[in-house]
């Protein structure tokens, strides 16, 4: 598994998102989610919605994904950090 096709996943769950995935050993990876169909949506249903678009990959060959899901306004409010 690899950085590109985690974030092309996402997006296709996802394709109002802006994803940035970063992981250097194929298992272990970070995540920064941003779209607005996390509006009003606490932090564990964003995770969900994230991993549903990842499917079975998750605790396979996504051994660990760490997640940071934030709206646009969120992530405007934070600088725009690590976009």
């Amino acid at each position: 598994m690899d950085t590109q096709t985690i974030t092309h996943l996402i997006q296709q769950g996802l394709p109002d998102a802006v994803v940035h995935v970063q992981g250097d050993d194929g298992v272990h990876f970070e995540a920064l989610v941003v779209s607005p169909a996390f509006a009003g949506k606490l932090p564990l249903a964003r995770h969900r919605m994230v991993y549903a678009t990842l499917g079975e990959r998750m605790g396979g060959e996504i051994h660990a994904l760490a997640l940071r899901t934030l709206t646009p306004d969120e992530h405007a409010r934070a600088g725009g950090a690590d976009a």
